[in-house]
């Protein structure tokens, strides 16, 4: 991992479209601002996680629960989800 120090209205450019500015810090807490093209997905990190592990179980929804969701039952009736 690349760690960079920056202070308070600096940036880091990340090749020719995307920067990353230090728009305020208050105490343990950094705000930051991003300009980026608006084809590039920018999410906070647990959000991508999250993101990341309902894509996977739809990847893994069988072709039975698809046919019963379209029938209207729950195939996933009992299951944690």
């Amino acid at each position: 991992m690349l760690v960079l120090t920056r202070k308070l209205k600096e940036s880091i450019q990340i090749g020719d479209d995307i920067e990353i500015k230090i728009v305020a810090i208050d105490g343990d807490q950094i705000k930051i601002g991003i300009d980026a093209p608006k084809h590039v997905d920018i999410h906070r990190k647990e959000v991508y996680l999250a993101i990341q592990e309902e894509n996977s179980e739809a990847a893994n929804t069988t072709v039975d629960a698809l046919q019963q969701l379209l029938q209207g039952s729950d195939p996933f009736k009992g299951q944690n989800r």
